[in-house]
């Protein structure tokens, strides 16, 4: 069996559950990972409806340009069809787009406009408004507008809710999902609404974004504040957006978003985007209160594109994201091989010979299985040279006044001890030295 060509590959992407980032293992939690279409999002699934619709009205002929804002995903989705079919494509992008999404697109042969960010919807700078002075300035070119297309919706209630359903047997209770344009919650819902109205639809919105707002008050705000998280979120009300059959609306910080991401990679083994990380928190909060259910989570799009930016410990850190008091010292004891030591009654030359031995600086020394003290380079040498009597044992020239820290210290405590003695040894919970760190293994966790 062989497809005729990468179109047909889009959809029927898997669901597969969550374990350990499941807070209440009595509600099945599943992910429905639309990264698996071969774009890489879930927005694969609109191009080509978007195009053919354009076809059969007769807004795209042979040759056209297919102008269209985006953060990204959907611009991926056409870019593919465009490919397939033979037309050119022109990307509008805020610049708070990360740079392997530019990349990305250029690589499939596309023209690609960066605008301001932190501009209103309708200012000439915006991305909706340059997109649309593009699309009228060129002839044979045609904006499908996710937006306002009813093709985007209609879409995930032909194919993400029909998935959603029979994957599940029918057995859904509750889906959560992010909300842009509205094309996917509205679609999605609807359908699944059509087969059960009492399944729960829970859309979620960034901290920042006006869905949330308008779902409780019937108004759009009439301030926004911008927020990193790509991909989700509005400052209008676009066409595709139903909020008929949503049932809920949970916020989510750009924090909570990019937190929750790192770990589903790290304790599920799912790379996710920041928009899969606001819906999995917005996920993990909902499924706490529930006492029985079947859950789905829509994961958007792929991590890949966001490896310098959330998946980045110094971009987390600039934007104030990683909470040094939070991040413990572990991660720096996985790279440890061996916890070398000499004993107290040992030679000075003996301790040498490990240091050699292992390319080491300094030695804890333990006496009855106890570390009773610190050997290094500095005090060996004052020790051994210019002094009339020789040392016989470590135990006459160590330091006793040594540093421990607990596995679970944070790196600014560490960095604390650090300043203070050349090495800190780590102990578990009950106090049993595990390792020792050094200045340079502490400054080798920074990238220079």
């Amino acid at each position: 069996m062989y497809y005729k060509n990468i179109l047909e590959v889009i959809g029927n992407t898997p669901l597969v559950k969550i374990n350990k980032l499941n807070p209440n293992p009595k509600v099945v939690m599943l992910a429905k990972l639309e990264f698996m279409n071969p774009g890489g999002s879930i927005k694969d699934r609109i191009g080509l409806p978007l195009i053919e619709r354009a076809e059969k009205m007769g807004r795209l002929k042979k040759g056209g340009t297919i102008v269209e804002p985006t953060s990204g995903n959907t611009g991926v989705g056409l870019a593919m069809v465009a490919a397939v079919r033979g037309y050119k494509t022109v990307f509008v992008m805020p610049d708070k787009m990360s740079e392997e999404k530019r990349n990305l697109l250029r690589a499939y042969g596309s023209k690609v406009v960066v605008t301001p960010t932190a501009v209103s919807p309708e200012d000439e700078r915006s991305y909706y408004r340059v997109s649309d002075k593009i699309a009228s300035e060129n002839s044979n070119s045609y904006k499908p507008d996710q937006y306002s297309n009813p093709a985007n919706p209609e879409t995930h209630y032909r194919t993400t809710g029909l998935e959603i359903w029979e994957q599940t047997e029918g057995k859904i209770t509750h889906v959560v999902i992010g909300m842009g344009t509205g094309g996917t919650i509205s679609g999605v819902g609807k359908y699944l609404k059509k087969k059960n109205p009492k399944i729960k639809i829970i859309g979620v919105d960034p901290v920042g974004s006006g869905y949330d707002h308008y779902y409780r008050t019937g108004k759009m705000p009439k301030l926004f504040k911008t927020y990193k998280v790509e991909g989700i979120g509005e400052d209008f009300l676009p066409e595709t957006m139903d909020f008929s059959v949503v049932d809920d609306v949970v916020v989510i910080s750009d924090k909570e978003s990019f937190l929750i991401a790192r770990q589903l990679a790290g304790k599920e083994g799912i790379l996710a985007g920041g928009s899969s990380g606001l819906a999995l928190a917005a996920a993990r909060k909902v499924i706490r209160k529930l006492k029985t259910g079947l859950m789905v989570v829509i994961l958007p799009d792929s991590g890949k594109n966001y490896l310098s930016k959330f998946y980045n410990d110094d971009w987390m850190r600039d934007f104030g994201f990683l909470d040094e008091k939070n991040e413990t010292i572990k991660k720096l004891l996985n790279k440890k091989l061996h916890f070398i030591t000499v004993q107290s009654a040992a030679t000075p030359a003996e301790a040498v010979k490990l240091m050699r031995q292992y390319q080491i600086s300094q030695l804890p020394v333990v006496e009855n299985k106890k570390v009773v003290g610190t050997l290094t380079e500095s005090i060996l040498i004052k020790s051994l040279y210019g002094n009339s009597k020789i040392p016989v044992s470590v135990a006459e020239i160590m330091d006793r006044d040594f540093i421990s820290l607990p596995e679970t210290a944070s790196e600014t405590q560490l960095a604390q001890a650090l300043k203070e003695k050349e090495m800190v040894i780590i102990t578990d919970k009950q106090g049993k030295p595990l390792d020792v760190l050094t200045r340079i293994d502490f400054l080798s966790n920074f990238s220079v």
